[in-house]
């Protein structure tokens, strides 16, 4: 059975991955990645979409210079995309979001693992933990760098408002703010270096215990050690 410290330990960093999990499912499920506001214009009238909307799907209202309103309309964001390269980002986001999720989840088991026994294997001990747990960081930060990119090179809310509202104006302008979901993301990478950090603060503690068990065998007199 493994001691008491390390169960607490180890129990710490199960929370910290178990709710990182829970985040990436969050910023999966959810719509509130980024929210826009694109106008258009031309000669006789301006008139301005208002876009939010995350990896699956999102909504769009249309405001028409004189105070018309068109009603809230939900779309899906692959639906609505004929840019071949942001199909393939957003595709790209989900897998590695994905992929961070499963290494969350078995960052979790080996956690778990570890708080109730003793495994022999090496790899099922720390390093496990610090692999997954990096794998899931480095998914997540990959995540939060594509998407704004998805934004800025690709234009994606603008062919968004383009598609999800008919308009035959010219683009003017366009402002946006991440939402919740996007930065949930930066959150997650926190709980994956804290996780990292816990254990390390373990492992550390019981090398330097095991050094100090070891060095009165080294500084013995060497006929003591031959006795």
């Amino acid at each position: 059975m493994p001691t008491r410290k390390k169960t607490v330990m180890f129990a710490s960093s199960f929370l910290t991955c178990v709710c990182s999990f829970a985040l990436v499912c969050v910023a999966l499920a959810t719509q509130h990645w980024m929210s826009s506001e694109v106008r258009f214009s031309d000669a006789n009238s301006n008139v301005t979409v208002s876009l939010t909307y995350g990896l699956f799907s999102g909504t769009c209202e249309q405001f028409i210079t004189g105070g018309l309103q068109v009603p809230e309309k939900v779309f899906q964001v692959a639906d609505n995309l004929s840019s071949t390269e942001a199909k393939s980002t957003i595709t790209a986001i989900i897998v590695i979001l994905v992929l961070s999720l499963l290494s969350s989840l078995l960052s979790s088991g080996f956690t778990c693992t570890n708080a109730v026994s003793n495994p022999y294997q090496t790899f099922l001990g720390p390093i496990g933990v610090y692999t997954w747990n990096s794998l899931c960081g480095i998914f997540t930060l990959i995540a939060m760098i594509l998407f704004p990119v998805n934004i800025e090179e690709n234009s994606l809310s603008v062919e968004l408002a383009l598609t999800c509202l008919p308009i035959q104006q010219t683009h003017d302008k366009s402002v946006h703010s991440y939402g919740y979901s996007y930065w949930i993301m930066l959150l997650i990478i926190f709980l994956n270096i804290a996780s990292i950090v816990i254990i390390y603060c373990y492992d550390h503690a019981r090398y330097s215990k095991k050094k100090e068990q070891e060095r009165p065998i080294e500084n013995a007199p060497k006929d003591v050690i031959l006795f």
